[in-house]
C-alpha cells in the first residue's frame, strides 16, 4: 500500500509542467479572428508544429478593440509569470498605446521577436471613379467630409498612412474623414457599401480581395514596387511616404529567463526553416526578424518615433 501511494505521488509530480516545458502555449491575439494579429499569432506556431519545433499545442484568445490595448490589458492581467503565455503585437499597438493614453504598456511585458513587415495598400471599390492615387488625394482635398477613408484603429498604421499622405499632399491631416475598423475585411465591406471611398490596410489582408476583383489596389506604401502587384508606390507617385506594419511577439509579465530563452530558441529555429520562408511568401509578408535584446532596443526607438509622427500629423497633442 505504501508503494502504491509513493508511485501515485511520483506520477502526480511528473505531469507538473516546468518552466514552459511540455505544456500548450496560451496565445493572446489582440484583434479579431482572421486579422493581422490573429495571423501573426497562429501561423508561426502552426509552422512550428509542422516542423516539430514546438508540438505541445496552443490556444489562441482573440480580444480586439482600441488598437490592441484591450487585449494587452487582458494579457498583462492574466499572464503574469507564465512562461507559456505569449502575445502577438506590432506597430499598430505601439501607436494605440500612445493615442489611447493606455495605462498598460509594453514596458510591462517581455519583448521576444519581431517577425514580419506588411506593406500597406491603398484601395478603392472596383467601380470607383478614383483610378489613381492622385485622384484619391484630389478627392480628399476637394471634399474631405464626403471622401471617407476606411482603415484600422485610430492612431494605427493605416490612420498614420492617411495622415502622412495628406501632409505630403499639403493639406491638413486632421481634416481626413477617417473611419476605423477592426480588419481588412471590414474595410472592403465599407467600400462595397459606399460608406468609404478609399481604404487602407495591410497588403496581406487585402490581396485576396483584390485577386477576387472586389477591390482595386491603386498604390502601396512600400519603398519599392511589390512583385505581383500592379500598383505604384506612394513615393514614386510623388508622395514621400514609406510605412509598413511590422508584427512580432511578446512574452508575459515576469516571464523567467529560462522561458524567454526557450521562446527565443523556438523562433530562431522557425526563422531558419524553409517552411517559414514559404509561409512568408504565401502570405506576402516581408521577413523582419529581430530577436531578444535587439528587438527590445528597436521597441524603445519605435515608441519615440511613433510619438513624434503622431504629434507631427496632429493625431495626438
Amino acid at each position: 500500500m505504501k508503494f502504491v501511494k509513493k508511485t501515485v505521488a511520483a506520477l502526480a509530480i511528473a505531469v507538473v509542467p516546468l518552466a514552459g516545458i511540455a505544456a500548450p502555449a496560451k496565445v493572446m491575439a489582440p484583434g479579431g479572428p482572421g486579422g493581422g494579429y490573429d495571423g501573426a499569432a497562429r501561423v508561426p506556431l502552426q509552422v512550428m508544429q509542422q516542423t516539430g519545433i514546438f508540438t505541445d499545442g496552443f490556444q489562441v484568445t482573440n480580444k480586439g478593440g482600441a488598437g490592441g490595448t484591450i487585449g494587452l490589458a487582458e494579457f498583462v492581467r492574466t499572464g503574469k509569470g507564465d512562461d507559456n503565455a505569449i502575445m502577438s503585437m506590432g506597430a499598430i499597438l505601439v501607436g494605440a498605446i500612445i493615442t489611447n493614453k493606455s495605462p498598460i504598456t509594453l514596458d510591462q511585458t517581455v519583448p521576444l521577436v519581431r517577425l514580419t513587415d506588411d506593406a500597406g495598400a491603398i484601395v478603392v471599390a472596383p467601380n470607383s471613379p478614383i483610378k489613381t492615387i492622385a485622384d484619391a488625394v484630389q478627392a480628399m482635398k476637394a471634399n474631405p467630409g464626403g471622401t471617407a477613408v476606411a482603415g484600422g484603429s485610430i492612431g494605427g498604421t493605416d490612420h498614420v498612412t492617411a495622415a502622412l499622405l495628406a501632409k505630403a499632399a499639403k493639406f491638413d491631416p486632421t481634416k481626413v474623414n477617417y473611419l476605423p475598423y477592426t480588419s481588412g475585411a471590414e474595410v472592403v465591406t465599407s467600400l462595397a457599401s459606399g460608406q468609404a471611398k478609399i481604404g487602407i490596410s495591410g497588403l496581406s489582408e487585402l490581396k485576396t480581395f483584390a485577386d477576387q476583383g472586389r477591390i482595386r489596389i491603386i498604390a502601396v506604401s512600400s519603398e519599392k514596387r511589390l512583385p505581383g502587384i500592379d500598383a505604384p508606390t506612394l513615393k514614386e507617385s510623388g508622395y514621400d511616404v514609406v510605412i509598413g506594419n511590422w508584427r512580432g511577439i511578446i512574452g508575459a509579465p515576469g516571464m523567467s529567463k529560462a522561458g524567454r530563452d526557450m521562446w527565443l530558441q523556438r523562433y530562431a529555429k522557425l526563422h531558419a526553416s524553409a517552411e517559414w520562408k514559404k509561409a512568408l511568401a504565401d502570405r506576402g509578408w516581408d521577413d523582419a526578424y529581430l530577436a531578444g535584446d535587439d528587438f527590445a532596443a528597436f521597441l524603445t526607438k519605435e515608441k519615440a518615433r511613433q510619438a513624434e509622427v503622431l504629434k507631427d500629423v496632429g493625431l495626438v497633442k
